[in-house]
This record gives C-alpha cells, sequence and structure tokens, in this order.
C-alpha cells in the first residue's frame, strides 16, 4: 500500500527518535547494572526493550507503506553520569517525542490514515507512562534525597 510522503518522512523522524532512546536508555540500565543499582537498571533496561518495540513497529509501517526507514539517523545521545542525571536526560528525550507524536497523529488525520494514526496513538501512551515514572523517580529523588534513593535501588535483579 502506497503511503503518503509526508507520513512516511513522519514516521522516519519517529523512528530516529525510538532508535536513540533504544541506545540511551541501554547505556544507563548498563551504567546502573554496573555500579550495582540492580533494580533500576532492570526498568531502563525494560524500557529500552519497550523502544525496541516501537522502533519494530514503526519499521515495519514504514515498509507496509512502500517507505525505506532510515536506521542510520540518530539524536545525540544524552549520557548522564549519575543516576538522576540519567533520569533527566531521558525525561527530556521523552519530552521531544511527545510532540512529535501528536503532529504525527494529526498528520494522520488529515490524510486518513487510520492505521498509522493508530499505532503512533499507542506509542504515544507508552511514552506517555515512561514521563509518568520518569518524573516519579525525581520527585523521590527529591523527597528523600539522593543517598536514600539509590540505597533502594541496590535490590537484587537479574543481570539481563
Amino acid at each position: 500500500m502506497k503511503g503518503h510522503a509526508d507520513i512516511i518522512a513522519m514516521l522516519n523522524e519517529v523512528l530516529c527518535g525510538e532508535l536513540t532512546a533504544i541506545n540511551q536508555y541501554f547505556l544507563h540500565a548498563r551504567m546502573c547494572k554496573d555500579w550495582g543499582y540492580n533494580k533500576i537498571g532492570d526498568v531502563i533496561y525494560h524500557e529500552s526493550i519497550d523502544e525496541m518495540k516501537h522502533a519494530k513497529e514503526v519499521t515495519d509501517r514504514i515498509l507496509f507503506l512502500e517507505g525505506l526507514p532510515n536506521l542510520q539517523k540518530l539524536e545525540t545521545l544524552e549520557i548522564g553520569e549519575k543516576v538522576p542525571e540519567m533520569l533527566k536526560n531521558d525525561l527530556r528525550l521523552e519530552e521531544r517525542a511527545i510532540p512529535r507524536l501528536k503532529k504525527g497523529i494529526e498528520l494522520c488525520q488529515k490524510h486518513s490514515d487510520h492505521g498509522t494514526r493508530h499505532l503512533l496513538e499507542e506509542i504515544l501512551r507508552d511514552e506517555e507512562r515512561h514521563v509518568d515514572w520518569l518524573e516519579s523517580q525525581l520527585h523521590i529523588i527529591g523527597e528523600v534525597g539522593v543517598e536514600n534513593y539509590l540505597t533502594e535501588q541496590f535490590k537484587a535483579g537479574e543481570m539481563s
């Protein structure tokens, strides 16, 4: 099914954001695990996997619309050197993704591409949940202090 060029271009922008998130979250997860913060490392690792699933769905949709997915383009990774910085950087990444998804949903409505709109709405819900989790973690750090927060992150976790 031949898709509209603007839809395919927008999907490639979304794909770029998803690929960036995969890499940033994966590295943050590995760093947390290396420091012994298994609990938060596991959560961030699973967020990376969720972003990979989004990238797969977006790639599949681009191919379905007879477009060419651009897997080479990434935004600059913002790697934190401490857990609070990681969370803030991940939040900024999500805060850039949400307007992009909303703009994409509007474009899909304009071109009556209901399948792509539905996909973007699902991704948007996931990203909003992730923003909520990140904001909650930063709020907790503000309430209990970074040292107390990190003490809770030493809980046993699997080495993913």
